[in-house]
């Protein structure tokens, strides 16, 4: 963090995804809900005491890029944020392996989340913070749904990747990390499932997306 934060007084920071962001933020725990969000907006607060963000989460456990495009507009548009970070995949590639009615293939998710960034680029000045989709688990035998999960993420975090580089977006590779961390620790210390971490895994989310805004 030695470069200091980009987000600078009198900006909107404005996160949007699925229920890792989510977090509450609709019930008891509002308005930011009680995950990675959370976090972040605690810790810019207490490193940067003299700055005025907004700050603005409209996660939605469940959502699937397509659910992130059919409110798009009243979500993020009308807001104009200066910020905007994206959280999105798990449930787009959890529906696709169980064949339910909606399914969001790699290909769909590419082709919905390049839309909604080129409208929120077209609508809106706000920079992009794209967070991969992640799943922590080490389950590789092939025998089971988690590796079959761990089999098909690349193809998903491929999209956000190239995403990243075509609307010059800052990357937090969360699935990258969380594999790094399960060497050295046991899956189960982060998260009760793969899915949805403990706060000591949206602590580490939050901390890898700090670093990325700091640099």
């Amino acid at each position: 963090m030695s470069n200091g934060l980009c987000f600078q007084s009198g900006q909107t920071v404005l996160f949007i995804g699925d229920s890792i962001t989510d977090c509450g933020r609709r019930a008891a725990e509002r308005p930011y809900g009680n995950g990675y969000v959370s976090l972040i907006v605690e810790m810019v607060t207490a490193l940067y005491p003299d700055r005025e963000i907004r700050f603005i989460n409209k996660g939605i456990g469940g959502n699937r890029v397509t659910d992130l495009q059919l409110r798009w507009e009243d979500d993020v548009i009308r807001f104009q944020p200066d910020w905007l970070s994206v959280k999105i995949g798990i449930n787009d590639l959890h529906s696709y392996l169980r064949k339910v009615e909606g399914a969001v293939s790699a290909e769909l998710f590419r082709k919905v989340y390049d839309e909604i960034l080129g409208r929120a680029k077209e609508k809106t000045s706000a920079k992009l913070v794209l967070i991969d989709p992640f799943y922590i688990s080490n389950d590789t035998s092939g025998r089971s749904f988690r590796s079959e999960v761990l089999e098909l993420i690349p193809q998903y975090i491929q999209v956000v990747a190239d995403m990243a580089e075509k609307y010059e977006a800052r990357r937090v590779q969360t699935h990258d990390m969380f594999q790094r961390l399960i060497q050295f620790h046991p899956a189960d210390f982060f998260c009760p499932e793969p899915v949805h971490p403990f706060r000591s895994g949206h602590l580490a989310i939050a901390l890898e997306t700090m670093r990325i805004l700091c640099a």
